[in-house]
């Protein structure tokens, strides 16, 4: 069986009272909102990371701002929509042919956009960063956006040379061949970790550790693999069943309708112990009580595609790619001072808040210049308040490879509208009732139907999105 969860116990040694806490962000690629043990898996093994969920505030409605990688991340770092730092796709994006052009956005993220890493850095931390970063090529890395330290980050979405040395990265020498890139970044990561708690000037840090887990290609962990094969060989006789998707998009997919992939559930194993590995030096050097731990996802499982994806979100629609709830629900956990433990919270969260969060939670002012679609998250995180109702809004107009075609999607209160441009039609929701999107209410309710999409046409014109245009 997998190794158990780190310590919750307090350690012999201790930060001051009065040092500023640390931030260790945890950010999974790929990871879907049901593919933790805490969240409902009963395949995927996770505890270290049910650990944290148990140690901390787990949520249970926070979305990615996007269906896709780099447009999430760069909201994380910058507290800002994707639409407004110009990144609706991921880096570089596909040039699939349909109805409509090819929207161009942005390939980086602009030296002017001001990072929580930037802040952190201007407020005495020293910032790190480990992995995946797919948010521009060279001059464009994160030791450009206020990281002190790169290990492994470029402008690729997948691992450089894949997921076992010798790898192809061109900021990531291996130590040995067959050397695991999940586990030697959580090594730096802990190195980091341990290497700061005992600097001299005592300067707080900011780590964050940006999984290329679990996204493809789907390579076993070597270590865990096995027990996931046995397991699924004992537990399903059938072959995966599969759901049919993609009418409103104007496309033929199938949706995986169960978790039984050995290979998926190994590199979910590999992150959870890169997680406990990192969380265990925390508790060794005595600054677990005084970090704020981020856990997050930057968009749903891979779930939807012509040929099937490796995991299922169930019973959330689709994944990846897509505006159902399988495609922008993400596992957000956060612990740390200021952050009751062992509780749920299902108010609506989404991204852009982290960054105004960390702030919070660190004693710092807020940004609101910067962090400008976010808000600080600490009220129900301490259990001391509410969050002002407000819309959620995803604009992807964009062809995706998982079958997706431009379309863009609003949330208010539990009413969501989705918006599917190749067909020209639009699909209502509601998800107190209906969270896994089965009952399109659209007929039903025409004006509950017309406020969404009007709304959502009044942010667009707001925020100058890009519209999605006939192709000649």
């Amino acid at each position: 069986m997998i190794a158990a969860p780190f310590l919750i116990a307090a350690a012999l040694a201790s930060a001051p009272d009065d040092a500023p806490p640390n931030v260790v962000f945890f950010l999974v690629d790929d990871l879907g909102a049901n593919d933790l043990g805490c969240t409902g898996s009963t395949f995927y093994e996770t505890p270290h990371v049910d650990a944290l969920a148990a140690a901390g505030t787990r949520f249970s409605q926070a979305y990615a701002a996007c269906p896709v990688c780099s447009p999430t991340r760069a909201s994380l770092l910058t507290g800002r929509h994707p639409v407004r730092v110009d990144i609706t796709d991921w880096i570089p994006g596909a040039r699939r042919k349909g109805r409509f052009q090819h929207v161009d956005d942005r390939d980086n993220l602009a030296l002017e956009e001001v990072t929580l890493a930037e802040v952190l850095k201007e407020e005495g931390y020293s910032t790190f960063f480990a992995g995946k970063w797919h948010l521009g090529d060279e001059g464009h890395w994160p030791t450009d956006q206020g990281f002190d330290v790169n290990v492994g980050g470029n402008s690729k979405g997948s691992p450089p040379g894949g997921y076992y040395a010798p790898w192809k990265n061109p900021t990531l020498t291996a130590r040995a061949e067959g050397e695991y890139l999940t586990d030697r970044l959580a090594d730096e990561t802990a190195a980091f970790v341990r290497n700061a708690s005992q600097d001299a000037d005592g300067a707080p840090f900011f780590a964050m550790l940006s999984f290329y887990n679990v996204h493809t290609p789907i390579t076993a962990d070597k270590i865990t693999v096995a027990e996931f094969e046995r397991e699924a060989a004992e537990r399903f006789e059938d072959p995966t069943p599969t759901i049919e998707e993609g009418a409103a998009a104007g496309v033929e997919v199938i949706s995986r309708a169960r978790q039984d992939l050995p290979a998926y559930a190994s590199m979910v194993a590999a992150m959870d112990r890169a997680v406990g590995k990192v969380m265990n030096e925390l508790e060794n050097q005595g600054l677990r009580e005084n970090t704020v731990v981020i856990f997050f996802s930057d968009n749903g499982g891979l779930c939807t595609s012509r040929r099937m994806g490796p995991t299922s979100n169930l019973p959330l629609r689709s994944g990846k790619g897509w505006l159902y709830e399988g495609g922008v629900r993400e596992p957000l956990i956060v612990a740390g001072p200021g952050v009751l433990p062992g509780r749920v919270v299902d108010t609506p969260v989404v991204s852009m808040d982290l960054f105004p969060t960390a702030l919070d939670l660190c004693g710092l002012e807020p940004r609101p210049d910067l962090h400008a679609d976010g808000v600080s998250l600490a009220p129900l995180l301490s259990g001391s308040g509410e969050l002002e109702p407000r819309d959620f809004v995803w604009h992807y107009p964009h062809y995706h490879g998982s079958g997706w075609t431009p379309g863009a999607s609003l949330r208010r209160g539990d009413w969501k509208v989705i918006e599917f441009y190749e067909t020209d039609t639009a699909e209502l929701y509601d998800l107190a009732a209906d969270p896994g999107e089965l009952q399109n209410l659209a007929a039903e309710r025409p004006e509950t139907l017309a406020e969404l999409r009007t709304a959502l046409r009044d942010w667009q014109t707001t925020m100058n999105a890009k519209m999605p245009v006939e192709a000649e």
